[in-house]
């Protein structure tokens, strides 16, 4: 109990709690403690959550997990770390929990919908297409890194309007790296981060089809 009798684990969570505990679920699937399915599950209940007690259900079970500015888990009420220990608001640098794969040979491969978009993704593609659509995924972070090891693909990001993505880190041999989109974040908004190598591929970013129209009209 608090000082004032307030049972911790009925304490209200923010949006800043929650996505610090999207960042450890990711940490859990880098370590193969959790698949991806169980990550989406899990992260559904995280989005959902209201109260400490109901985020800390979904690490209960995951042994070692080490909290930001914190101890290692332990399966008590106060597992969540307060939002002011977290370096995801702006002017902080961020920080991506572990990444997930995604890996395509001469084959294709769409995220798209309402898909859970973790805050790192690593992507080796040989003679693939690769689309990224974030214009309705479901954000763990504000900030998503991407990184890149690709021969003769061709990759897409696609992001809403008022989103950002930096394509400067990219390193390409044969191949292009086109941003149809702003490239210096804005505060808010989802600002993703592409580094790593095209060769004889493509990398694009852009919003999602008819979003210059429907400003022209809007």
């Amino acid at each position: 109990m608090t000082g004032d009798g307030t049972d911790p684990r009925n304490m209200r969570v923010s949006d800043a709690e929650r996505e610090h505990v999207g960042g450890l679920l990711q940490r859990a699937v880098g370590q193969g403690m959790l698949s991806l399915g169980e990550f989406t599950e899990r992260m559904d209940s995280v989005l959902a959550a209201k109260t400490r007690g109901e985020l800390n259900a979904v690490l209960v079970d995951l042994p070692g997990m080490t909290l930001q500015g914190g101890p290692p888990q332990q399966a008590g009420p106060l597992a969540v770390v307060p939002s002011d220990a977290l370096t995801s608001a702006p002017g902080h640098p961020a920080t991506y929990g572990a990444p997930v794969d995604i890996r395509a040979t001469m084959s294709t491969v769409t995220r798209s919908g309402t898909w859970t978009a973790p805050s790192a993704i690593r992507v080796a593609s040989k003679m693939a297409t690769v689309t990224l659509d974030f214009s309705s995924a479901v954000l763990t972070s504000r900030e998503v890194r991407i990184d890149v090891d690709d021969y003769c693909s061709t990759i897409t990001v696609v992001v809403p309007e008022g989103a950002s993505v930096d394509l400067d880190g990219v390193d390409t041999m044969g191949g292009s790296a086109t941003n149809k989109v702003r490239s210096r974040p804005v505060e808010g908004g989802l600002h993703v981060v592409v580094r790593g190598r095209i060769r004889f591929g493509s990398v694009t970013a852009k919003h999602p089809f008819g979003t210059s129209i429907k400003r022209m009209f809007g």
